[in-house]
Formats: C-alpha cells, sequence, structure tokens
C-alpha cells in the first residue's frame, strides 16, 4: 500500500505525464504514436539501467570516500544549476 500510495500519489507523475510530456507531444504532430512509444521504450531502459546500476555500484558505494566524492560532484551540479538560473 506504501508503495502505490508513493506512486499514485506523488504530483509529479501527473506533471511530468500529463503536462511535461503531453506539452511536448504536441511539438510532434502526425507521430504521436512513435512519440509515445519512444517515452515508453525511454522509461523503460531508464528505470532498468537505475536499478542494475545500483546493483553494480554497490560495491564502490561500501567505501565512505566514494560518497564523499558523489556529494561532492552532487553539490557542483547543483550550484551550477543555481548559478545558470540566475544568469
Amino acid at each position: 500500500m506504501i508503495c502505490l500510495a508513493f506512486t499514485w500519489l506523488n504530483p509529479h507523475v501527473y506533471l511530468d505525464t500529463f503536462v511535461l510530456l503531453g506539452s511536448i507531444s504536441t511539438q510532434h504532430e502526425g507521430q504521436q504514436v512513435a512519440f509515445g512509444l519512444s517515452v515508453i521504450l525511454g522509461c523503460f531502459v531508464f528505470f532498468f539501467s537505475l536499478r542494475y546500476g545500483a546493483k553494480l555500484l554497490i560495491l564502490v558505494f561500501k567505501n565512505p570516500k566514494a560518497w564523499k566524492v558523489h556529494e561532492f560532484i552532487i553539490g557542483i551540479v547543483m550550484l551550477a544549476l543555481g548559478v545558470s538560473f540566475l544568469v
């Protein structure tokens, strides 16, 4: 039940699916079926890669130093995004 609640009560599900993908799909007139299939394939590849990539990286992240490097990289990306929003 908790998994279903996180899935179906998450507002990002609806924002991404209906607003973002819906507005992008209007730019591909006449190719809606191909666009929809490519979105489904892209989601499948993303979540499949996320799951198995995490399994492969479990040995790397047993090292606390790897977590520090990971957090540093995330910090740099967030800083770059913040600066890009200001400019």
